[in-house]
């Protein structure tokens, strides 16, 4: 009896511990939700994000939430039109919340947003969030979140529905161009750091291959990855730059003379060339995930990605095969 108390002691401490992170939305109990899934595919068992999506289904119910579509993280964490696109989709079904899964090797984790009702999806990594060793354990403790809470969630689907955004609301593939800016010699180069305020990607916080990384490893990758972009700019870029560390509207970069901004986006080969307006590659390099470059003008929200595809996994290499086109 005595190790049965220590057990759920030791099991509510945790639990306890894991919601210390943020505060669940009250619109959770009383609005539709739209779910994320993240799932690293070395994990074991080997499950489909939609098979993953089966088994988390019935716990987010049970919890209180009206779970209305799922979607792949990847393929809208893509780009920030991609995002704006699907945000956009959001306002028009009323969703009120965002609830992103994340399975890796050795955790599982759910955490709740508020949708944030912009291009951003979500307003901040610092979310209210279960995680655990497996989607057992996990499961069950986030479904032990509605047992002293009413909701006003009453209609909800049995099973999970897999939705994709159709054409009309579909702008972002219209907005790349497979060209160069022009002026660049004239108004500087935006670049952000990655994790800084100044970066819009939250929703890539989330990616079984981010989540979890310390404050200190984040740290040391923002100063790594600034210095090698340092190296590359002043083989590759003869130009003003300008580097944004904090968050800023367009209208003050503009008044800063700061005209055009670096965007780096990563995922499946396939996906980034598909939401590019590109044909996609159909061999097996199409699954890889790449790394892929573009400067946004944003006195005219153009996005230009280069006269030839120069994607590739290692981002040093990727940014270094941009800049060069840039010059084509």
């Amino acid at each position: 009896m005595k190790y049965n108390i220590l057990l759920i002691l030791i099991f509510l401490i945790n639990f306890q511990l894991v919601l210390a992170q943020g505060s669940l939305p009250q619109s959770f109990f009383d609005g539709k939700s739209i779910v994320f899934i993240s799932t690293d595919p070395g994990a074991r068992p080997v499950m489909a994000w939609t098979e993953v999506a089966d088994s988390v289904h019935h716990s987010l119910v049970q919890a209180g939430a009206d779970p209305v579509a799922y979607f792949e993280l990847e393929k809208v964490a893509l780009s920030e039109a991609v995002q704006a696109d699907y945000a956009k989709s959001f306002q028009n079904r009323l969703v009120k919340n965002v609830i992103l899964v994340t399975r890796q090797k050795n955790q599982m984790s759910i955490h709740v947003a508020p949708f944030s009702g912009d291009g951003k999806i979500i307003p901040t990594t610092a979310l209210f969030g279960v995680s655990a060793a497996d989607i057992g354990t996990v499961t069950s403790q986030f479904g032990l979140i509605g047992q002293n809470q009413p909701s006003r969630n009453l209609l909800v689907l049995d099973v999970p529905e897999f939705l994709s955004i159709n054409s009309t609301e579909t702008s972002s593939s219209q907005k790349f161009l497979a060209a160069n800016p022009l002026n660049l010699d004239v108004f500087k180069l935006g670049i952000t750091i990655e994790g800084s305020s100044a970066e819009t990607g939250l929703l890539s916080y989330f990616r079984y291959d981010m989540y979890g990384k310390s404050q200190e490893t984040i740290l040391a990758e923002q100063a790594a990855q600034k210095t090698g972009i340092e190296q590359v700019l002043k083989q590759q870029y003869p130009y003003e730059i300008e580097w944004l560390t904090e968050a800023k509207t367009e209208q003050q970069l503009i008044r800063d003379r700061v005209q055009f901004l670096l965007v780096k986006v990563e995922g499946r080969e396939a996906d980034l060339m598909k939401s590019m307006g590109l044909e996609p590659k159909t061999d097996p390099s199409a699954s890889r995930i790449v790394v892929k470059y573009y400067i946004k003008l944003l006195v005219r929200d153009e996005l230009y990605i280069g006269p030839e595809w120069d994607a590739d996994p290692d981002w040093r290499v990727a940014l270094n095969n941009f800049l060069k086109n840039l010059k084509k």
